[in-house]
């Protein structure tokens, strides 16, 4: 177990190493299947450790921080959640990287690229797998400079470069809450041993678990891009596609997730905390779900989706339900990372056309590429018998079973985002593969077409493994009870049907909006009208709220005149001001005792005569 552990994250260290050191002298191909032979050999390290798995096991590699009190070894912790999210993360992973050789064929900056596409793998596995929080969080810093690193790649261009900056600078608000509160926990209990932390749930004063947790909570929304601190991600798409793919599926935005489901022991003692977790994931989903409505842009539609659907997870965490939210976490993964390499496949087919209203009829075109990204859109939308449609009822469940106002509206708020997740879904559908074809395309490579396959299955399938529980328990769902977090009110298999049909006919709903918009020759309307039906509404949520505007008027520009008056008129004005008018009064003074030395004996005369002048007059002063 040990030995598979530490290869786990070794192992795309070690490419990520071999690359950055080395990758410029090798050949091409021997750098991509480095890149990629060490990512699926962590898939087979994990696959070993699960079959090896018995209970949790905590294993010590070495010393590391050690200070009196203070001790945050090099400790692995494998759980049923770490296992499975290990699981999922290098599959996934594995099969991003094989569809970025593809992707990434014609860039010069390959070396640079791979490289910190393990290095990003490696910090996330470890994040995943460590033991206590300082560990943890050096995970987590790794994740956000790798995102930062990847984001704007192709820093050449300066919106690519603006939005690399930015992901990095908003994530840091939620970094430094979650740095705070591992300093407190720490003079609270003692500890950073995640199991510790969590063996003392209970046991601890209720206030300082709520201030505690709400900052974990904070780190957590920067880092899973929820509200307020969710203006990052859109802007990430300015990466590569299997970039975006990496964080919106396996990686990134589910790093705060994770945070939350790992320390649920801890952060379940204050109901209030579960509440604001709650109420944070059903207000983004909605958020998300609103602006991926109107949306242009190919990418920007899957971005704001992927805040949505981490919205539900949020909203499973509060609502009591880490199987639940973990379900719909790992079934994400499968369907969004199919969404994002659909889109690449479409966008590369497209001559890197990103407008959904410049696209169409795609299906005759890329029918490889049209039926795995239908799946991946009714898994997004929910249709039954769909992953994603399994996945969101659980939480749909929590939230119902929870019962009380809170979570009563919050159920209510999650149907509506799951009807307009529906909607825009196949929006994008129809815009995308309906009509005639627009534009020339050319092919797309096999192997990125075959990379969709798996993933389509995979989240098709993926309900059948945690079938609700009038089916006997899902396999999901039995690993990970002894992690407590199953449903906290078990719901009658009446009302379990119940609420999966209405979850169906939400869906369903969705569709027919869908096509009663943009199926047949009213798609063709629609497109040719778009730019006439500039609504304030349609602009409220293409701009996201506008709360870019709202950071701009509240932090940016009072930053920017306080620079300004701290730069003109306190740097300049004053400082530099003061010390080039001393100058010019210094240089004056220079230059007028120079001028005395110009040769002329008067000017000696008169000096030496004022200069005995003075001395007399001192010394009657002091002997009078």
């Amino acid at each position: 177990m040990r030995l598979c552990l530490e290869l786990i994250i070794l192992l795309p260290l070690a490419g990520a190493v071999v690359n950055a050191l080395f990758g410029r002298n090798l050949p091409r191909r021997v750098s991509e299947i480095t890149a990629c032979g060490v990512v699926w050999g962590s898939f087979c390290a994990a696959v070993a450790a699960l079959f090896s798995y018995s209970s949790p096991a905590t294993i010590e590699i070495a010393s590391w921080l050690s200070d009196f009190e203070f001790k945050a070894p090099l400790t692995l912790y494998l759980d049923p959640l770490a296992l499975s999210l290990v699981l999922m993360i290098t599959f996934v992973c594995g099969l991003i990287h094989i569809y970025a050789v593809a992707y990434m064929t014609e860039d010069p900056c390959h070396v640079r690229f791979f490289a910190l596409l393990n290095l990003f793998v490696s910090s996330m596995l470890l994040l995943v797998l460590a033991g206590n929080l300082p560990l943890m969080y050096m995970g987590w810093e790794g994740v956000g400079l790798c995102s930062y690193g990847l984001i704007g790649f192709w820093y050449r261009e300066e919106k690519n470069a603006t939005a690399g900056r930015k992901a990095f600078i908003v994530t840091r608000i939620g970094d430094t809450a979650l740095l705070i509160a591992l300093v407190w926990l720490f003079e609270l209990c003692g500890t950073e041993s995640i199991p510790e932390l969590n063996a003392l749930a209970g046991t601890l004063p209720s206030g300082a678990v709520t201030v505690i947790g709400f900052l974990i909570l904070l780190g957590a929304m920067g880092k899973s891009a929820q509200l307020p601190l969710s203006v990052w991600l859109p802007d990430a798409m300015a990466g590569p596609t299997p970039v975006s793919a990496l964080i919106h599926a396996a990686t990134m935005v589910t790093a705060g997730v994770y945070l939350l489901m790992r320390l649920f022991p801890f952060i379940s003692g204050s109901p209030e905390l579960l509440a604001g977790i709650a109420i944070t994931g059903g207000v983004t989903a909605f958020y998300g779900a609103t602006c991926a409505v109107a949306q242009r842009d190919l990418k920007r539609v899957l971005a704001y989706s992927t805040i949505s659907q981490i919205g539900y997870m949020f909203l499973g965490v509060g609502a009591g339900s880490v199987s639940a939210a973990t379900f719909h976490l790992i079934v994400h993964a499968f369907f969004k990372a199919l969404l994002f390499l659909g889109a690449g496949c479409v966008i590369n087919a497209l001559h890197h056309e990103q407008d959904i209203y410049r696209m169409g009829g795609l299906r005759r075109a890329l029918p490889a590429t049209f039926w795995p990204f239908l799946a991946g859109a009714a898994c997004l939308a929910g249709i039954p018998p769909s992953g994603g449609f399994f996945s969101k009822d659980g939480i749909l469940a929590a939230a119902w079973g929870q019962g009380g106002p809170v979570y009563s509206t919050l159920f209510g708020l999650g149907l509506v985002t799951a009807l307009l997740t529906s909607f825009y879904s196949f929006r994008m559908l129809y815009l995308v593969f309906g009509g005639e074809q627009q534009r020339t395309t050319h092919g797309v490579s096999r192997i990125m077409e075959w990379i969709l396959v798996p993933l389509a299955l995979l989240g098709l399938l993926g309900g059948f493994f945690n079938l609700p529980a009038y089916f006997g328990t899902g396999i999901l769902s039995g690993f990970l009870e002894p992690l407590t977090g199953t449903l906290p009110a078990h719901l009658s298999h009446g009302s379990e049907l119940a609420l999966q049909g209405v979850a169906a006919i939400v869906a369903v709903w969705g569709i027919a909006l869908a096509h009663y918009r943009y199926g047949g020759e009213r798609r063709n309307a629609r497109v040719a009208d778009m730019d006439n039906r500039a609504t304030w509404l349609r602009s409220f949520c293409l701009n996201g709220w506008y709360l870019d505007r709202l950071y701009g008027l509240l932090l940016v520009r009072p930053y920017q005149r306080l620079a300004g008056i701290l730069w003109e008129q306190v740097d300049e004005g004053a400082i530099d001001g003061s010390l080039d008018r001393f100058a010019t009064f210094l240089g004056r003074a220079g230059r007028f005792l120079g001028s005395w030395g110009g040769g002329r004996v008067s000017a000696y005369l008169f000096s030496m005569a004022a200069g005995a002048a003075l001395v007399i007059a001192y010394l009657a002063w002091v002997m009078a």
